[in-house]
């Protein structure tokens, strides 16, 4: 071989030849990041024997020469004729089976999937390229194994000192295995992708700023609060407001790991929960904060909110969700960097990633796990923690809490029973939750009695149905309403029936659509402008809407809590009133029927307030009791073959990534529709016109994630078919009819059926 071998090979700004990233250099800086990572959860000696091995492959001979050939790095290695893309991240997973008999899957795990992500061990599937026990044993495995030993490879890296820790050891023992596996990755594909940024991005990495730290947040923080606390009207709501922030603070030097705060609408918890965060973050020793937010239609209020609460030190807040807008210039930016690791002092991201990455096999998804060890995560409207997912769910958070240095805040208004139930006649029914949290409020129903600002009328008969002719008649008395119904085509008829003038919201207008509407209807309630709005549940959560009246369709408890939290808001009136109606219909199939059926049981016969608090625990309990909280079996897929003294160690890692999907949109395509903010906004005919040119570049894709809208596949075949819609890359549609687009209903479809279970995201 002429010359060391070598990872990478890449270009200055020049165009000229930089020296090569040396291989040894590569593995040696990788393990270091790994090992580094993997120290709060005592997973050094793992991480660190995974990234010496990890890209062992790449000192075969024809693994360097590809490398050469592919790039046109000619420093005179010798030709070699080459059949395809040599494999490079067998070797070391066989090495490390060969080695450690025992022991050696968990790092062939780790290295086998540091690219293509993570395998299951035998998935039943052999041949599919899923099914790591089948791949590991190719003759071809075992060739590249031999061919990377022939190389002149440092006795350091081969044979590294020192034994692997007993997997009696694993945080969680057999149960908490699989997740054990899939931080180790993380340390692995984090440390592997930084240490070949810094050669190949040295302007990247740079980039990772050093932000500011959690104390000089605080500073920050508490300046702005004190600010808010010396401008706000002495009324009663901001007078509950800051002793619930007060509560907050008092208990952040607690050492517990498992916290609720529940806390009426309203309440201020966006604010407390942060100001609870960032103290106990401090005096614990916590690296970060990760606040956890069920939709992307709120995420960027919240956001906002917190970058005005820290002023010059916003760059510290990091958003990360589906609909994170590029300038198409900013791929450079810390925070944009930051959103791929959550390396920030805070993160805001959606439900949706946070647990989806907690049970992901892919790298670009696992590689932030390792940071969520040792962080605050307070999950915002806890609530809305999918019932058919309860389970997994339960039994990660359990874990981090447990033995990954991670203190949870649980904050909603209606506090679900996150406690293990283990009572029950049939014990399939039993569920193991979390245990042992401590509530931040001193007196949480004194709280619900000292904030409570609305009535809430139920029907007199929960059997009887009304037409939207009469519901539309009645609502229409009010100058200043707001109607919330279950679907997108409630919407639309319910919206046809109403008065001119009238506003309508639903997930047929696209996320820019939308946030113009709620800030003109905020704008109206502020200036007391009389306003009627009929919208789907999406203002049901992180809207600040304040009106004197809300009429809700029958739902779950939890929505009509949360409908009512849009009513009388900050306590201008004496008492605000929501009315609870039946509509035509009722609910789709599936969570939204099952918490309507659940809140006609517990309501049927009852007199007294629907907002009680030990309501909501009633509520939580039957709902949970009738849906199966593992639907898909992913407990079982992550359950460990065998025990940790065998050498089995059996996990369907990616069978169970695959079926753990918050969000199924199976069913429904993704369509750009053509809407303007104002009449400067040209994102859609900008990103239109290079998606055009075949050049999906990552920030087209996510500028126009806000003018999407998504519809149910026959709807969108069919206004293909009309030539409506074109298909302007494989699964991504785009609006090309005029008038396809109404300005107040959004995109028009001949059938409306999509429900908020789909759509809030």
């Amino acid at each position: 071989m002429s010359g060391p071998s070598i990872a990478h090979v890449a270009r200055d700004g020049s165009g000229e030849w930089l020296t090569p990233h040396d291989l040894i250099q590569h593995l040696r800086g990788t393990a270091q990041r790994a090992a580094e990572f993997a120290r709060p959860f005592h997973g050094e000696a793992w991480a660190e024997r995974a990234a010496l091995w990890h890209d062992l492959g790449k000192f075969q001979l024809a693994w360097q020469a590809y490398l050469r050939r592919e790039i046109g790095y000619d420093d005179g290695f010798p030709f070699m004729e080459l059949n395809g893309h040599p494999n490079h991240s067998t070797a070391g997973a066989l090495l490390a089976m060969d080695r450690f008999p025992k022991l050696g899957r968990v790092l062939a795990y780790l290295i086998a999937g540091h690219h293509a992500g993570l395998y299951d061990w035998r998935s039943g599937e052999a041949g599919s390229g899923r099914d790591l026990a089948y791949r590991l044993e190719q003759g071809e495995a075992r060739k590249e194994l031999e061919d990377s030993l022939k190389a002149d490879i440092p006795e350091e890296i081969l044979f590294h000192s020192g034994s692997l820790p007993d997997l009696r050891n694993v945080p969680g023992g057999r149960n908490g295995f699989s997740l054990w596996v899939r931080m180790l990755f993380s340390c692995l594909v984090d440390a592997d992708f930084l240490d070949t940024e810094a050669y190949m991005s040295p302007d990247k990495a740079q980039n990772r700023s050093a932000y500011p730290t959690l104390n000089e947040l605080k500073q920050q923080f508490d300046a702005h609060m004190t600010e808010l606390a010396a401008n706000a009207e002495p009324t009663d709501v901001n007078k509950a407001r800051a002793s619930i922030l007060e509560q907050c603070r008092a208990k952040a030097t607690n050492a517990a790991n498992l916290y609720t705060l529940t806390v009426p609408t309203g309440g201020g918890k966006t604010l407390a929960s942060m100001a609870f965060a960032l103290d106990h973050a401090i005096t614990q020793g916590k690296d970060r904060i990760i606040y956890v937010i069920p939709y992307t239609s709120i995420i960027e209020q919240t956001a906002k909110v917190y970058r005005t609460a820290f002023g010059p030190l916003a760059d510290a807040v990091i958003e990360h969700h589906s609909s994170a807008e590029d300038d198409g210039h900013d791929e450079l930016s810390p925070a944009k960097l930051a959103s791929e690791n959550w390396d920030a002092p805070i993160v805001v991201t959606t439900n949706v990633q946070f647990f989806e990455s907690l049970f992901a096999a892919r790298t670009s998804r696992c590689r932030k796990l390792h940071n969520i060890a040792n962080s605050v995560v307070v999950i915002d409207e806890a609530q809305m923690m999918h019932p058919n997912y309860w389970q997994p769910m339960m039994s990660a958070l359990d874990l981090l809490r447990k033995h990954y240095g991670t203190t949870l805040v649980l904050s909603t208004a209606t506090q679900p029973c996150f406690e293990s139930v283990d009572h029950y006649t049939d014990p399939q029914k039993h569920r193991k939750g979390l245990d042992g949290a401590v509530e931040l409020m001193d007196d949480p129903t004194c709280l619900y009695t000292q904030l409570k600002r609305v009535e809430v009328h139920l029907p007199r008969n929960f059997d009887a149905r009304r037409p939207w002719e009469d519901i539309a008649a009645e609502i229409s008395t009010y100058p200043s309403v707001l109607a919330i119904v279950n679907t997108r085509k409630d919407a639309r008829e319910l919206f046809t029936l109403m008065p001119e003038g009238t506003i309508h919201l639903s997930a047929l207008m696209c996320g820019a659509h939308r946030t113009n509407v709620i800030a003109d209807i905020k704008q109206k309630l502020k200036d007391g402008v009389p306003v009627r709005v009929v919208s789907t549940q999406l203002v049901e959560a992180g809207v600040d809407f304040d009106f004197p009246i809300v009429y809700r369709a029958m739902a779950g408890l939890d929505s009509i809590a949360q409908a009512a939290g849009r009513c009388n808001r900050e306590g201008s009136l004496d008492m605000g009133h929501t009315h609870v109606f039946m509509p035509p219909k009722q609910a789709p199939i599936g969570m939204l029927r099952k918490g309507e059926d659940t809140s006609i049981t517990l309501l049927t016969g009852y007199t007294g307030d629907p907002l009680d608090i030990d309501l909501f625990k009633k509520y939580f309990d039957h709902l949970y009791y009738n849906n199966e909280l593992d639907q898909h079996g992913i407990c079982q897929h992550l359950r460990m073959d065998g025990s940790l003294d065998g050498n089995t160690l059996a996990v369907n890692f990616r069978t169970a990534a695959e079926l753990f999907k918050l969000i199924d949109n199976e069913d429904y395509v993704p369509v750009v529709v053509r809407y303007k903010k104002d009449e400067n906004d040209n994102t859609v005919e900008r990103g239109m016109a290079i998606l055009r040119k075949g050049k999906p570049e990552r920030w087209v894709m996510r500028s126009l994630q806000r003018y999407i809208v998504n519809v149910r596949r026959p709807d969108a075949m069919r206004l293909l078919n009309k030539g409506d819609l074109i298909e302007v890359l494989p699964g991504l549609f785009a609006q090309v009819a005029d008038g396809l687009y109404h300005h107040t209903l959004g995109l028009q479809t001949d059938e409306v059926t999509l429900t908020p279970d789909q759509y809030l995201t």
